[in-house]
């Protein structure tokens, strides 16, 4: 401990001592003015130059790190102001896609209304019946609106369903998959008539006699029987065709033509017609 103290003193000591020589040498230099320099001089110049060449580019050394330590700062903000702006365009662009799909099925929609009979209603689709009994809708227009029990909704896509129950401000829609729900068609290549029916998922295609023409890929479309769906809406199209060797029928499976898990917005074809049982 007592040797370590009297290093510490000595480097003390020396560091101080060099302190005071560099600093009478500066005064002896700069003394000088314009006279001529001796020995003497010439060497305290060479020392004072050393000293301050090390001091100048220490100083220069410290600068620049201090230099890029405030450029790393402003590049750090800018990065983040950059990433603020990136976030902000991609939500508006986000949002400018959401408008222009939006933009795009209403027209659609605008255009199937127009080809409907007169009085049409389009609704939104609010709600969906989690039951595994039911298959329904709930859509935001009711009886207020003049949307009664046993109205059709169609969409873009082909046959959404039936209107089963009214509020003054909702209705709910009895979708056309649903086991309850069976609509009058026709197979279009052909007039071959017959009745779908839904069983959860697809259609069931029935009474369509063992002889008649039906091959997969055919479509099918609404026949205007019944008094429900104007004729000629798309229902669906053949997935699958089962000819047994007894019984009057085919069995045909019908791959509905209007996802039903997708609906945004349908029409509701406000007439007056009994509800399919």
């Amino acid at each position: 401990m007592r040797k370590r103290g009297k290093s510490a003193r000595q480097a003390r000591t020396l560091l101080l001592f060099g302190v005071v020589f560099v600093l009478v040498l500066i005064v002896i230099v700069s003394s000088l003015g314009r006279r001529e320099f001796n020995l003497v001089h010439r060497l305290g110049l060479e020392v004072v130059g050393a000293v301050q060449a090390v001091g100048t580019g220490v100083g220069g050394y410290f600068a620049g790190i201090w230099t890029d330590y405030r450029e790393l700062i402003g590049v750090r903000d800018e990065n983040r102001r950059l990433r603020e702006e990136l976030r902000h365009y991609q939500a508006a662009t986000t949002q400018y896609r959401e408008a222009v799909a939006t933009n795009v099925r209403l027209q659609k929609l605008l255009g199937l209304k127009e080809s409907l009979p007169d009085p049409t209603i389009t609704a939104r689709v609010i709600g969906r019946d989690p039951s595994l009994w039911f298959k329904t809708l709930t859509i935001d227009r009711g009886s207020s609106d003049g949307v009664e029990r046993g109205m059709p909704a169609v969409t873009v896509e082909g046959i959404v369903g039936q209107v089963i129950n009214t509020s003054p401000n909702y209705a709910k829609i009895l979708l056309a998959n649903d086991p309850n729900s069976a609509v009058d068609v026709i197979i279009q290549k052909n007039r071959v008539q017959g009745i779908i029916k839904g069983d959860g998922n697809e259609f069931v295609l029935h009474y369509v006699l063992r002889n008649s023409d039906v091959e997969k890929g055919d479509h099918i479309i609404t026949s205007g029987l019944g008094g429900v769906f104007p004729q000629g809406l798309p229902v669906g199209r053949v997935a699958e065709v089962v000819r047994s060797p007894r019984g009057m029928f085919q069995s045909i499976m019908v791959e509905p033509a209007a996802d039903f898990s997708r609906l945004e917005h349908l029409i509701i074809i406000m007439k007056k017609s009994p509800l399919t049982e």
